[in-house]
């Protein structure tokens, strides 16, 4: 039953990027910019679903996955299966295409106007071999979570009250959640209320209030207490919501781990860990009370 299970799962994902590598090769044609792929290879959708089905499979080792699970089980599948070797050559390849193809996911989901921002560490050693860490120099970061410091990146995300992610930004460890270029990508097109904690205090509260997004947090102890509605002090006891997420992101899709020996590999893994969650079918949600508000 299980396997019957997964079985069905990879087909719902390869039909997901197959659809949407024929739009993007649709696309890259009107360009002019057509990439060439020899006979009897695997196609990039086929690439794809394999890297991504890879966080559905239990196996915590990319490797032990594809020699026991993927060239066992999935030849009938792929008939045109890679070798190991060959496979992660062609990894950095599909980082590209894993971004691309998690922007449009998250533009899928619902836009509600209830949303709740955190950002997530992803730790990339461990701190006692921050300083003989050469393979994330110049694009990891120290930085400091509610867990403390931490030697790596971090995820940026943005989802609504069913869990669905809508959208992402991927920094270095060390810039802030409230940095406002930040916000400004993280936060864009998005119209009612943003609820996160206290290190989304910005000053760019009016701009964002002007554009119809209205970001509701605590304030610090040294201010000023503000009345709040009783319905946006309910509403941010629920932000719990997006630490459900991001404990699934860590204990199921294994988007953190300090095993990585190049970059690109690194953000891939954290690219196609957020896609796979994207196909989960028991994200955690909440019911929550929105008020219709008018914004200038």
């Amino acid at each position: 039953m299980q396997h019957e299970v997964k079985t069905l799962k990879l087909i719902e994902i390869f039909i997901v990027c197959d659809d949407f590598c024929k739009a993007l090769t649709k696309w890259q044609a009107q360009q002019g910019c057509l990439p060439t792929t020899r006979k009897g290879e695997m196609s990039d959708s086929e690439l794809l679903t394999l890297y991504i089905f890879y966080h559905y499979s239990g196996y915590k080792c990319f490797e032990y996955y594809y020699l026991n699970f993927v060239q066992v089980h999935l030849t009938s599948y792929f008939p045109d299966l890679l070798a190991y070797e060959r496979f992660v050559a062609r990894i950095p390849r599909l980082l590209p295409g894993l971004f691309v193809l998690l922007k449009w996911l998250c533009g899928q989901s619902e836009r509600t106007g209830f949303y709740i921002a955190d950002s997530k560490p992803l730790a990339v050693c461990n701190n006692r071999r921050i300083h003989s860490n050469r393979v994330f120099g110049g694009v990891a970061a120290r930085g400091k979570s509610s867990m403390g410091w931490f030697y790596g990146l971090k995820a940026h995300l943005v989802i609504n009250q069913y869990g669905q992610l809508v959208n992402f930004v991927i920094t270095p460890g060390n810039v802030a959640d409230n940095n406002g270029s930040l916000l400004t990508e993280l936060l864009e097109g998005l119209k009612g209320q943003c609820f996160g904690d206290r290190g989304y205090l910005t000053g760019l509260f009016a701009e964002f209030y002007q554009a119809g997004l209205q970001i509701v947090t605590k304030v610090r102890r040294k201010m000023k207490n503000v009345l709040m509605p009783l319905a946006d002090k309910l509403n941010l006891r629920k932000r719990g919501l997006i630490e459900s997420v991001n404990d699934l992101l860590t204990s199921v899709f294994d988007v953190e781990h300090t095993r990585h020996r190049s970059p690109v590999n690194a953000l891939a893994n954290i690219l196609s860990g957020l896609i796979a969650y994207c196909f989960y079918d028991q994200k955690p949600s909440i019911v929550v009370s929105i008020e219709k508000r008018l914004y200038p």
